[in-house]
């Protein structure tokens, strides 16, 4: 089967129900299926990409164009990431992270 431009994709969560067409998809991808809450992309009525939602992790069909799907899926699982992490959760985030630079370029300098 070849993509069309009239090919309908739809993007939903993953549910039960998908769990063989999910196996079978890592399978044709020849990688493990990443756990976890997942979004799927469906062209043509068939799971074609699948992507976990918590980094992006996915499985794609090889023998289907899916590299826009999976930009698709990414999108869709950013979008999600923003509006279930709060504000102060990626404030924390940020001042950790500052704090782990700011202690590394300290340790960095005192060794030159």
């Amino acid at each position: 089967m070849t993509a069309t431009t009239d090919t309908a994709i739809v993007i939903r969560r993953a549910n039960d129900d998908d769990a063989l067409a999910l196996r079978r998809l890592a399978q044709l991808d020849g990688t493990r299926l990443p756990g976890g809450d997942m979004l799927v992309a469906e062209a043509g009525g068939e799971i074609r990409a699948a992507l976990r939602i918590e980094d992006s992790a996915y499985v794609a069909d090889p023998f289907f164009p899916s590299r826009a799907l999976v930009g698709m899926l990414d999108t869709r699982a950013k979008a999600i990431r923003r509006t279930t992490t709060s504000r102060l959760d990626r404030v924390r985030t940020r001042v950790s992270l500052w704090g782990a630079l700011r202690q590394r370029a300290s340790e960095t300098s005192l060794m030159l």
